[in-house]
């Protein structure tokens, strides 16, 4: 299984800005960095939880079906599953029609159940599944709950102020247990 962000959140969910005002930073000096900061902090809690905290794009791609009637899909939430395609003995990607497949958006994590009929079989040996996926609190930092974002400027600030490359693997380097405790909320629990 590979997953492919096809099209990145059009906006981060902690602005510069807040970022700035979160730090105490007056000038617009480090704004360059800060944005990469904000990026890397989202992309790193993101990753931790299996989220996509603002609305965004994926293609997964599987070899085979899974055994049994349903696909787990990873990302959480998941808005919408856009569509299933197989790829034919010639490689070309055929789509499955929606009303074969049912999307159960409830579960943690989402899943792809097929709805009175067999999975169609890819005929190539590997990536012969793709689907492609939507997910995200929203389109917009509002959507994106507020210990989540809390987060995003705790990490920010943690990583602005230890940005020495020397001091990586030390204790001060570490990501701060608070950052953790906001998070851990939001981790899927399996049993």
């Amino acid at each position: 299984m590979s997953l492919v962000m096809t099209i990145p959140p059009a906006v981060e969910p902690v602005s510069v800005a807040d970022a700035k005002a979160h730090m105490r930073i007056d000038g617009d000096g480090e704004d360059v960095l800060i944005a990469s900061l904000l990026l890397t902090s989202r992309l790193h809690i993101e990753v931790a939880l299996s989220l996509a905290l603002i609305t965004q794009s994926w293609t997964m791609t599987l070899d085979r079906w899974p055994a049994g009637r349903d696909v787990g899909l990873p990302l959480t939430p998941l808005r919408s599953v856009d569509e299933v395609r197989v790829k034919n003995a010639a490689g070309v990607a055929i789509a499955v029609p929606a009303e074969g497949y049912l999307v159960d958006l409830a579960s943690r994590p989402s899943r792809l159940v097929w709805n009175n009929m067999a999975p169609p079989v890819p005929r190539v040996c590997t990536n012969g599944i793709e689907i492609d996926m939507t997910a995200g609190f929203g389109s917009t930092g509002d959507s994106v709950p507020a210990p989540l974002k809390h987060a995003i400027l705790m990490l920010t600030a943690h990583w602005y102020e230890h940005r020495d490359p020397g001091e990586i693997g030390s204790a001060d380097a570490r990501i701060p247990d608070a950052v953790s405790a906001l998070i851990n909320p939001f981790r899927t629990i399996r049993l």
